[in-house]
């Protein structure tokens, strides 16, 4: 069944709002589960999510998503798994020096809609909700199981490649000398990566093979121009 994922700072009442849903959504018919963040950070995250989803019950996703490349991993989970889905963004919260960056929602693109948007204390939006998670029709098979369209083979090309081109530029910058905190700059990206401890080439390969492995499931010449930054920012997220 659908998957709701929040959104928002710290202190936005995001939990707040995932106990709301919880209350409003579920039932004896059909049971709710709120996925909070925990030990085991992203991944762990997602393959809780992975196992919750079914055609019966709702996933609340009770965490920050403040990166895109988060909220495409958790959409492309929802497509995986032929459900509807939707994103609420938690908006406000105090803000501060050392808060973790925050990517905001962009309906345009297709793994951040559909969007609801609540502030404050305002009531959650239930009826728009009910209906983009219950009275929307599923998601379109996934591509592994039908043609794939001719535009998808360039979007794999530039995808193979310009991860490719970012494993390469981790590697030239530790074997130059790079040291723990520095960030590592990739050209043509405005965004750098900040290794917090040597990475291997075995190590990244698998994380490249991870998001190739997220990204083909919705190949779309829109999301060109964004690889090489999600790209970054899964790697940023997924070493710890």
């Amino acid at each position: 069944m659908p998957l709701v994922v929040l959104c928002g700072r710290p202190g936005s009442g995001k939990s707040r709002r995932a106990a709301e849903l919880r209350e409003a959504l579920g039932g004896p018919e059909r049971p709710a589960h709120v996925v909070a963040e925990a030990e085991g950070g992203r991944a762990a995250l997602r393959a809780e999510v992975e196992r919750r989803l079914s055609r019966r019950d709702v996933v609340i996703v009770d965490a920050g998503n403040e990166l895109r490349s988060v909220r495409y991993e958790l959409y492309c989970a929802a497509r995986q798994a032929g459900t509807a889905r939707c994103l609420l963004l938690c908006a406000g919260g105090p803000g501060g020096p050392d808060e973790p960056p925050f990517e905001a929602p962009d309906p345009r693109n297709r793994w951040d809609r559909p969007l609801f948007t609540v502030h404050g204390e305002e009531p959650l939006p239930l009826a728009a909700i009910r209906a983009a998670l219950f009275e929307s029709a599923p998601p379109p098979p996934h591509r592994a199981t039908r043609t794939q369209p001719l535009q998808s083979s360039g979007f794999l090309h530039q995808l193979d490649r310009v991860t490719q081109e970012v494993l390469a530029a981790v590697m030239a910058a530790q074997r130059s000398g790079a040291q723990p905190g520095e960030v590592v700059c990739v050209p043509g990206v405005a965004e750098g990566l900040v290794l917090n401890r040597p990475v291997s080439m075995a190590e990244l390969s698998r994380l490249r093979r991870q998001f190739i492995s997220y990204t083909k499931m919705q190949p779309s010449d829109e999301n060109l121009p964004q690889l090489a930054s999600m790209f970054l920012q899964y790697l940023s997220r997924s070493i710890q």
